[in-house]
């Protein structure tokens, strides 16, 4: 049976690991708080109490981590996956980085005789339980085949889309798309209710026309319920756009749009909104509207 080290319990982590279980994988999680290892374990899985115990007799290795410097500390750092796994290991890392950390990740690894690729994931909570996830893979070809199993357990649309860093790359350009396009369903919402349009309605049609798209069949209902329990967090979000337009900046590449509304969650999130679900810039649209001021009960903003 295939080892796999899953390292990062989260909201997208634990099914993740979850379905590798269901797949038949001997998964090992290991999870900084150590309580979001208890649910693997109840599914079938084991519980390692360091990274580098879930790592050293792994055939395989999944990092599903917030940021570039909690991979780089995972997985360079002392105590870490490249000082822990064995010769030939797999290294996936399904987490949304810069692109260069991917490249560096890849570099390093290889430097260690363990195999790398950049794995980042599209498809949010929903898309992780149900296994569905749409998987954007840089690094070398034949190494992302050896993957194909382990992958195939998590998604459904795994694509590989060049070298290391690529998948990285990818994902960016994901991120660009959502966000603009949460945006833009936002505004449209706003503007059929204050023409005092039947909303259910008229997301039921524009699904169905050149309007139609993922963000307005799995977001608008909820919208619309207003329930922004976090699928995806605003604060995730605000990270992925830092890095789109670090990354395009780096290309020489203009982003008008995207940085116009890279400012928009930014505003969302010092407002308090951080913790919701990055559909709630509806609520950033209503308050420039003058039609609703929820964003003034949010709390506090992020420390």
């Amino acid at each position: 049976m295939t080892v796999v080290a899953f390292i990062g319990l989260g909201v997208m982590g634990a099914p993740m690991a979850h379905n590798l279980v269901k797949a038949g994988f001997d998964v090992i999680g290991y999870n900084r708080s150590p309580a979001r290892a208890d649910a693997l374990v109840a599914r079938g899985g084991r519980r390692a109490d360091s990274v580098a115990e879930a790592v050293r007799d792994a055939d395989v290795i999944v990092t599903m981590l917030p940021d570039s410097p909690d991979v780089e500390a995972v997985v360079l750092g002392e105590g870490g996956v490249l000082e822990a796994a064995r010769h030939d290991a797999l290294l996936i890392d399904a987490s949304t980085v810069h692109p260069e950390t991917g490249r560096a990740v890849a570099a390093a690894a290889q430097a260690r005789g363990i195999r790398a690729l950049d794995a980042p994931v599209s498809g949010g909570e929903a898309g992780a339980v149900e296994g569905a996830l749409s998987i954007m893979v840089g690094g070398d070809e034949k190494v992302y085949e050896s993957a194909l199993p382990v992958l195939r357990a998590m998604g459904s649309t795994i694509v590989h889309v060049g070298p290391a860093g690529a998948g990285q790359t990818v994902k960016a350009a994901n991120q660009l798309i959502v966000a603009g396009t949460i945006e833009l369903v936002s505004e449209a919402l706003v503007f059929l209710d204050a023409r005092g349009v039947d909303l259910g309605a008229a997301v039921r049609v524009l699904a169905g026309g050149l309007a139609g798209n993922a963000v307005l069949q799995r977001k608008a209902p909820a919208m619309l319920a207003r329930d922004f329990a976090p699928g995806f967090r605003v604060d995730l979000h605000h990270k992925d756009l830092g890095i789109v337009l670090a990354a395009a900046r780096e290309a020489g590449v203009s982003l008008p749009l995207g940085t116009h509304v890279a400012g928009l969650i930014a505003s969302l999130r010092a407002q308090g909104g951080g913790s919701l679900d990055h559909s709630a810039l509806l609520l950033q649209v209503e308050s420039l509207s003058g039609r609703r001021n929820e964003l003034n009960a949010l709390g506090a903003p992020p420390a």
